[in-house]
């Protein structure tokens, strides 16, 4: 099982990369732009296959150009180390979209 995040200045970086806490969820959100369709998905494509090597899944929705993620480790009933290391790879292949 995944433990908590218990260092929360993890999120910090994140914090100010786009990325919040949720409301009423110990999780992370974040709406990623892209110029179409098929850039779009072609970033899900991509972060689909980091996510299956940390067997770790995002929960996310795809309309258009617009890609909406929320991030929680379900295993530690919230944001862990996996869920940090998700959204890093997120942003990365973001920058490279």
């Amino acid at each position: 099982m995944t433990e908590k995040l218990a260092d929360r200045t993890e999120l910090d970086p994140l914090l100010s990369n786009g990325w919040s806490q949720h409301e009423s969820r110990d999780a992370l959100t974040k709406t990623f732009e892209f110029k179409d369709f098929v850039a779009a998905f072609g970033w899900m494509t991509r972060v689909a296959i980091h996510a299956e090597k940390l067997n770790h899944h995002p929960e996310w929705d795809n309309v258009y150009r617009t890609v909406k993620v929320l991030l929680t480790t379900h295993d530690a009933g919230g944001l862990s180390a996996l869920d940090v290391r998700l959204a890093q790879l997120m942003d990365k292949e973001a920058d490279r979209s």
